[in-house]
């Protein structure tokens, strides 16, 4: 079977670092723009009456698997603990395929455009497939979580230097847009085998630049710099 992608995912991050671990985690806000084929409002009627919808999307900026890997290690385990690729939703896969559930917040007719929230996704992401989330029949509250029942994780407390709080201040909705920072970046984007208290990262976000520092279980935001 040849796929095709039906539409593209447009976000605030703009490369892997930082992407939120899963969907839902974060309410970053994104759009959802059909490519030409499928721009058709007929495609998306009735999609109004759901809170949330499924995306089928590819890990594109992965590289092509040129053998089968059995086994990953997942961050939340640290890094350290091998598991098989199946039993864990790591991007590293055979078809590099992911599944995220998504918040929709609304329908734009012109295009259409599908404008939603709490995607794990990178700007410019292909999408295969949407579909409706049904409650009745996705949601299992009561189901084990394997690993992740018992992995602790805690998210980082994040600081601004006085600088960093200025660029913010100057900006629209400074407020929105440094919650929507701190989420990002409390859930640690570092890859989970940096731990040098004295490095300095960068991470693309929006139109700017983040630089930060992690020291314990403080993300300490040093600088913020307009690309």
């Amino acid at each position: 079977m040849e796929i095709k992608p039906v539409a593209d995912y447009h976000g605030p991050l703009t490369t892997k670092f930082g992407i939120p671990r899963q969907s839902g985690l974060i309410d970053l806000p994104g759009e959802i723009v059909f490519r030409p084929a499928f721009r058709s409002p007929d495609a998306v009627r009735g999609l109004e009456g759901f809170d949330r919808i499924w995306l089928i999307w590819e890990f594109s900026d992965n590289p092509d698997a040129k053998t089968f890997q059995a086994t990953v290690r997942p961050p939340r385990l640290g890094g350290n603990t091998a598991l098989g690729v199946f039993a864990t939703r790591s991007p590293f896969r055979p078809n590099r395929l992911g599944l995220s559930c998504v918040e929709l917040v609304r329908i734009d007719p012109e295009g259409p455009v599908l404008h939603v929230k709490g995607a794990d996704l990178m700007d410019g992401t292909p999408i295969y497939d949407i579909k409706p989330y049904v409650p009745y029949a996705d949601a299992f509250p009561e189901a084990r979580g394997g690993f992740t029942d018992t992995a602790a994780w805690e998210p980082l407390q994040v600081d601004f230097s006085p600088e960093a709080l200025a660029v913010l201040a100057a900006q629209p909705d400074p407020d929105v847009l440094r919650t929507r920072l701190e989420q990002v970046l409390a859930q640690d984007p570092r890859p989970r085998f940096h731990h040098d208290p004295d490095r300095l990262y960068g991470m693309p976000f929006g139109p700017f630049d983040i630089r930060f520092q992690v020291k314990g279980k403080v993300l300490s935001v040093v600088e913020i710099v307009r690309r």
